[in-house]
This record gives structure tokens, sequence and C-alpha cells, in this order.
């Protein structure tokens, strides 16, 4: 049990790490589809998505599950709710890396586990722990210190951690898996994508077919740059607990920090890094707190010894049991 305990460990390991690691590594793709503009490759991530991820629904065959999601009222109308949520986030984030602010995507992605500590606070009636409102409270010093300091309100990197934030709320309420949630998801957007691509063909406007054949491949491969990495983290969510996959997912904005200062060459002056130097610092606090509770429950789920007591009470059974 324990080699296939610690197996399941290092290939949900390597899958959380192939996750972020592609969600971090992708502002490259698309800078390199920069030359069609955000909203015309949001709906060809949505329209290539839906292709990909149906031929995963006819290959697992599960075509009835994904029926019963559209059509239940409640998870359909939430679902359609989230699917306007993921929308939004996936248009200001790819607006972001198009307008060259990377770093504020980055920020973004650093806030959002601050933002769903507030959420569960509000929704959920969770409490807050000392080391959490510590948390909270640099996380909100070092967002307000940005917004003042500088003559540019990050409205990119709080529209990011709030619409995800409130996109995982939703997925949260509902619990439906990757596959099944994504694909009804992009469904849902699929006709206002499609009815957006003829209008932009229409009106000679459309980027696919017309800049050339690298441009045309590279959005059409957006379909698997969206869903791999998503099934990459669903894998990693079945055989990682909550407390590592938690610590995993400061991989991605990490790696796009590090894109914005090098590849991108993104201004960091001091401003941006007292900043980000409260929301690190923040996040330090967050994950002591998490792997301090984790520590907590996993202590409290573990049977306890018997005592010195309950040990003298039963040697004398076992030798009754033995004469």
């Amino acid at each position: 049990m324990d080699d296939l305990s610690n197996s399941s460990l290092r290939q949900g390991l390597l899958y959380g790490i192939a996750a972020y690691g592609i969600w971090g590594v992708v502002p490259l793709y698309f800078h390199a589809v920069g030359d069609a503009p955000p909203e015309q490759i949001l709906a060809h991530r949505i329209a290539w998505s839906v292709i990909f991820l149906v031929i995963l629904i006819q290959v697992r065959q599960r075509w009835s599950d994904l029926g019963r999601c559209i059509w239940s009222r409640k998870t359909g109308l939430a679902l359609l709710i989230s699917s306007i949520l993921v929308a939004v986030n996936w248009f200001i984030y790819i607006y972001g890396i198009a307008s060259h602010q990377v770093l504020q995507t980055s920020l973004g992605y650093f806030i959002n586990p601050l933002v769903n500590v507030m959420l569960g606070m509000v929704f959920f009636r969770e409490r807050l722990r000392l080391l959490q409102w510590v948390a909270v409270g640099l996380a909100a010093l070092g967002v307000i210190y940005l917004t003042l300091a500088s003559d540019q309100f990050p409205w990119i990197a709080l529209a990011l951690g709030f619409s995800f934030a409130f996109y995982g709320l939703v997925r949260k309420l509902i619990q439906v898996d990757s596959l099944l949630g994504l694909t009804t998801e992009t469904l849902f957007l699929l006709p206002v994508a499609l009815a957006c691509q003829i209008y932009w063909i229409k009106v000679d406007r459309s980027a696919f077919g017309s800049v050339g054949t690298r441009l045309d491949i590279l959005l059409i491969l957006s379909g698997l740059i969206t869903a791999i990495p998503l099934l990459f983290f669903g894998a990693a969510a079945r055989r990682l607990p909550l407390s590592l996959l938690g610590f995993l997912q400061y991989l991605a904005p990490t790696l796009q920090f590090l894109l914005a200062v090098t590849f991108f060459n993104e201004p960091f002056e001091s401003t941006k890094l007292i900043s980000f130097l409260f929301i690190w610092t923040a996040l330090v606090f967050y994950s002591f707190d998490s792997w301090f509770a984790f520590r907590a429950r996993r202590a409290a789920d573990e049977p306890s010894p018997p005592s010195a007591k309950q040990q003298i009470e039963f040697e004398p059974l076992a030798c009754e049991a033995t004469s």
C-alpha cells in the first residue's frame, strides 16, 4: 500500500507541475498569437476547445453525464454563470498579455488564494485564523500601495484574482468534474464565439485565414493549450493532498513574473517591488497557516496510541489468553 501511495503521490506531483508549469509559460503562446486581437483569440479558444473536449467526451463515453450537466436546471444555471466568469477571466488575461502587462496578470494569480479566503468567510461563514487575517491585511496593503503610488489602477490584477475566485466558488457549489464542467461552459459560449467569427469574416476583420498559416495553426492549437493543463490539474487533484496542491499553485504566477521581467522586459520599478513584497509576505503567512492547519487535521485523523494505563489493563488479558 505504501508503494502504491508513494507512486500515486509522485504521479500527482508530476501532473501538478505539468499543469501549473504550462499555465506559467502560456503567456509565450498568447504573445505568439499577438497578431490577432484579444477578442478573436478568445473566440478561437472557445471554439477549438469545444472540438477537443467533445472528442474527449466521445473517447470516454460520457455523453449521458454531459447531458445531465446541461439539462439539469440547477447545474446548468450554475455552469452558465461560471462560463461567463471564465470568459471574462480569459479575455482579461489575454488582454493583459497583449498590452504588455504580464506583471499584473501574475499579481492577479498571486492574490487569488487570498481572495478565496475572503469569499470563504463571506459565503461559507468560515472564521479566519490569525495568520489568515495577517495575510489578507498584507495583501490589501500591497494593492492599496500599488494603487496610490503608481499612476495606474491595477484593475487587471484585481479583475483576474476576483473573477477566478468567483469562478472557483461557483464550481465548488456544484462539484462537477473538470472535463464535464469545461465542456459545458465552452458549449454555452460557443454560439457567441461563432457569431462573432462570422461577423469578423463578413466585415473582413478576421485574423484567421488572412494573416498567415503560422497564426492559423497557433489559433487552432488554442484548444489543446486550454484543455491539456486542466486535465493534468484534474489528475493531480485526485492524487495530491490539498495542502501540496495549494503550494504548487504559486508555480504559475512565479513563472509569469519571471517571464515579465526577463522575456517581456517589463519595467519593475520600486513601487511594484514594494507591492509584490507585501503580496509575497502575505503568501508566506498564508502558506504557514495552511501547513499548520493540515498538520492539525492529520494529527486529529490519526488514531492515538494506547496510553500506559490502557497497556497495563490489556496485559493481564493477554496472559490469560495464552495460559
